[in-house]
């Protein structure tokens, strides 16, 4: 009888171990290959744009609502994305992104708040970043990992949905409407 339990623990075990694997398997950019409007990184992030956002703790409460200004500029193929957050309770804050092309046709981007670099990869209409961000907390600040996922919904707007994790459990999600000024909307 023990080792019937024992064989039952060690299957359940297994099929925890598999769920946990399949859940933290993320889709591939390539998947958006085909999707029209494609994602121009130096088109979309050129000029001046906005954005309007929502964040939301790990049970799906809005915790804080934001607007942003964005400014982005090219010289010789390298971007810089300086951003301005204004918090509903007042709170201001700045991050400037430099994105770098590589040699595979994609980008790294670096900010001022993020540990390294975040891998840019885009297909079709999507932008895929994986990044560590600093983010302020209680007086401190945490790292925690951001999984941004861009998709170009229509020639000037771009939905960004962000999973952030911490010791690999969601800690926090973001949702983001960002708009070209002056774009053929």
């Amino acid at each position: 009888m023990r080792n019937v339990w024992q064989a039952t623990q060690s299957k359940i075990l297994a099929l925890m171990c598999l769920f946990m694997l399949s859940a933290c398997s993320t889709s591939d950019v390539s998947l958006y290959a085909n999707n029209e409007p494609k994602f121009q990184l130096q088109e979309f992030f050129s000029g001046s744009l906005k954005a309007h956002g929502i964040l939301k703790n790990r049970s799906g409460e809005v915790t804080r609502y934001f607007n942003a200004t964005l400014e982005g500029n090219w010289e010789n193929g390298v971007g810089t994305l300086a951003e301005e957050f204004l918090f509903d309770d007042g709170e201001i804050q700045y991050r400037t992104w430099t994105m770098t092309p590589d040699e595979n046709g994609q980008y790294i981007a670096t900010a001022n708040d993020v540990i390294g670099f975040g891998e840019v990869k885009i297909s079709g209409n999507a932008l895929f970043m994986n990044y560590v961000l600093q983010v302020p907390y209680d007086g401190s600040t945490l790292e925690v990992n951001v999984d941004d996922r861009m998709y170009m919904v229509k020639e000037g707007v771009v939905m960004n949905e962000s999973v952030m994790t911490k010791f690999g459990f969601e800690v926090g999600y973001l949702s983001i409407v960002i708009e070209k000024i002056n774009s053929n909307m």
